[in-house]
């Protein structure tokens, strides 16, 4: 499988493309990596050097691809924290060229806007492009609970309320849907839930809540669940897959206490998690 990554990048620590990229080769992944931003560190450390990449530069970089003839090969678009909606126009622009060179390719769209507790962290006019144009796009979309609840416009505190703010982003095009770091009121304190449907069903999957709190976990997550989604076209099947290995990730990370995630000392667990967890069919 070969996918295009479009993320942010970091050189210190694991978010955007450094979180997702080693997961995905880990799998056997062949992953062609385009640059949002490269950052010396996450922002959310305060300071940091680099700088936020220009449209033309994507659309220069995709240029390229087509022209040795590659796109034909591509199984699917990734995309992440984008820095600008005119940087989201260049990534709408390379998947309509990937799909044309392959029609069965897929996009899948990581809505990074914000978090719960934080709001929104990206730039002006970002998060309502991802509502607006992004989402309708997507086949695939992988919001967390803040996101999903941005993109519909509605709380969603209870479960029911969660899976109808989800069937409103099916009707708006994407055929896969997972909603990560979800908490609605029968999600106990210890434990986080994660939620994903498409045409065959709804499931909802619970982890044990881990005490770390490390960057680029929702960057990896989606990578992970857009690419066994490929692979399988089974929506519980990559729930589970990808659920579990981002448990077992998490879980080094905390016996690390490391403050971002540490694909590289868990690897095993990309490939072979520890603990297993099912996916719960909810219709």
């Amino acid at each position: 499988m070969n996918l295009i990554s479009i993320q942010s990048h970091v050189v210190y620590g694991h978010v955007g493309n450094s979180a997702a990229v080693f997961p995905l080769q880990r799998m056997g992944v062949e992953v062609w990596p385009i640059h949002t931003v490269q950052f010396s560190n996450h922002t959310g450390y305060g300071q940091w050097q680099g700088r936020v990449f220009d449209a033309g530069l994507i659309r220069d970089l995709v240029a390229g691809l087509e022209t040795r003839g590659v796109l034909g090969e591509c199984d699917g678009v990734l995309s992440g924290y984008i820095g600008s909606p005119e940087i989201g126009a260049a990534i709408l622009d390379a998947v309509a060229t990937v799909k044309r060179a392959n029609p069965s390719a897929r996009y899948c769209c990581d809505p990074v806007i914000g978090d719960v507790g934080k709001g929104a962290f990206v730039r002006e006019g970002v998060a309502e492009f991802m509502r607006d144009r992004a989402v309708a796009a997507a086949d695939i979309v992988t919001p967390n609970h803040f996101e999903l609840d941005f993109l519909t416009g509605r709380a969603s505190r209870t479960l029911d309320q969660a899976r109808a703010a989800v069937k409103t982003l099916h009707a708006r095009g994407p055929r896969a849907v997972l909603v990560t770091s979800l908490a609605v009121d029968d999600t106990p304190a210890d434990a986080v839930d994660l939620l994903a449907c498409d045409e065959t069903g709804e499931f909802r999957l619970r982890t044990p809540k881990l005490a770390v709190a490390a960057n680029g976990a929702g960057d990896a997550i989606a990578a992970m669940f857009c690419a066994h989604y490929l692979r399988s076209g089974q929506i519980a099947e990559a729930l589970s897959r990808a659920a579990s290995t981002m448990f077992g990730v998490l879980a080094k990370t905390a016996e690390a206490g490391a403050p971002e995630i540490q694909p590289v000392l868990a690897q095993d667990e990309i490939v072979n998690p520890t603990r297993v967890f099912a996916a719960e069919r909810l219709s």
